[in-house]
């Protein structure tokens, strides 16, 4: 396989990251405008948001079982489009029935573009010999902060769901649909000596069990930002309803520059270096906003929380993907970030139902512990993390395997 293809399948992949993000982000940044158009009630509305990665996970299981016997390129290549063209439904449908298919249909679609996106970066990642996922990461909280913008104009603008919706996808999908020409499904290593994708079933979920873990607590942790950090402070710091938006743009800001940086950090001192440092500056950023006596130590915390978190997810489907590859071979490692991409949805659904129970049976500050805490387990784990990224596998496996792609010709 050629540098110029390998190259190309790189920036091919990080564009459908960065659009990825654009999309999610229009989405749930204009959630109470969707609610408006379509007269969902306050009691209806977690039903609807809830839906969204349940259906998401099953979209990631099935995607698990499509891939054994088409390649993840070809799941990418359908899905991103689907997941646009039900964004943009959900902003001219006419109806709660439409709506709700609408939403139905991205949930699934989200479920197999983040499994074959992740599938495909672990793939390259493995055959560049060093670590890039982070960098892949990197283009989906740049697209995040892209479409979180678009959205705040399409609202401060009073622009309707549609007008703020179509030129976006008009724009993003012929562009998604020419750069799949280029996604690359790599691999490396003994398994594309034997010529099999593998089973995949060697990949027990016990072997995934610490990186299911730490996924959840990562995607908690995130969530409670997103969905909580307005409103504790205006609530409890006392902060103005503008200086309220800040700390989760804020967040985003500091994840994009995490993730810039942090493969030079993997490369440099190993992942689970990077890991244990992100889950201490995690934590770190939970205590300071838990004890903040005032607003400007509170926006520390989450600052903190950006750099901290950012490392933890992508990290965590490269050395999933490691482990499977290792069990399983290609199709090993396809399985394992199939199923720890489920753990995702998980911590997202748990992560702000959980701080709100809390919150209103105790407080919002004794809430902030619980991430904390849970953040703090990944230290204990971050040891499983050791042979992932640096010279990827701290140059042992580069040693033993051969740079090839699933087409068998040498990179």
């Amino acid at each position: 396989m050629t540098d110029t293809r390998m190259r190309r399948g790189r920036a091919a992949l990080a564009f459908s990251f960065l659009v990825q993000g654009v999309a999610f982000a229009l989405l749930v940044t204009r959630i109470p405008a969707i609610q408006d158009r379509y007269g969902i009630s306050d009691a209806l509305l977690p039903a609807f948001l809830a839906a969204v990665p349940v259906l998401a996970g099953v979209g990631s299981v099935v995607t698990e079982r499509v891939v054994r016997r088409v390649a993840p390129s070809l799941v990418l290549r359908w899905a991103q489009p689907v997941v646009l063209l039900a964004l943009l439904t959900v902003g001219v449908g006419q109806g709660m029935v439409q709506v709700a298919l609408a939403l139905a249909v991205f949930g699934l679609a989200v479920g197999a573009l983040d499994a074959s996106m992740n599938m495909l970066g672990v793939s390259l990642q493995r055959a560049y010999g060093r670590s890039i996922m982070l960098g892949f990461h990197a283009a989906y909280s740049l697209g995040g902060i892209a479409g979180a913008s678009l959205a705040w104009l399409g609202a401060h603008g009073g622009w309707a769901l549609g007008v703020s919706y179509a030129p976006v996808v008009g724009v993003l999908l012929p562009l998604a649909l020419v750069g799949s020409r280029w996604y690359v499904d790599a691999v490396a290593g003994p398994a594309a000596e034997t010529g099999g994708r593998g089973n995949g079933r060697g990949v027990a979920f016990a072997v995934l069990l610490p990186f299911c873990l730490v996924m959840s607590f990562a995607y908690i942790g995130d969530s409670t930002v997103s969905n909580w950090s307005a409103k504790y402070l205006q609530d409890v710091l006392g902060s103005s309803e503008q200086t309220a938006t800040v700390p989760y743009n804020v967040y985003m800001v500091m994840t994009l520059l995490g993730r810039t940086l942090g493969d030079l950090g993997v490369r440099r001192f190993g992942a689970a270096a990077v890991v244990r440092a992100g889950a201490v500056l995690a934590a770190a950023g939970f205590a300071l906003v838990a004890g903040a006596p005032g607003v400007a130590a509170g926006m520390a915390g989450f600052t903190l929380l950006g750099l901290g978190l950012c490392v933890l997810v992508p990290q965590t489907f490269a050395a999933a993907g490691r482990i499977g590859f290792e069990k399983g071979g290609p199709a090993g490692s396809d399985a394992a970030v199939a199923r720890l991409n489920v753990f995702n949805y998980v911590g997202f659904l748990v992560g702000s139902p959980l701080v709100g129970v809390i919150g209103d049976a105790w407080s919002y500050r004794g809430a902030m512990l619980v991430p904390m805490v849970l953040v703090l387990v990944t230290v204990g784990y971050a040891r499983s993390f050791e042979g992932t990224g640096g010279r990827y596998g701290d140059g042992h496996e580069r040693a033993r395997a051969a740079d090839v792609g699933r087409d068998g010709h040498r990179l």
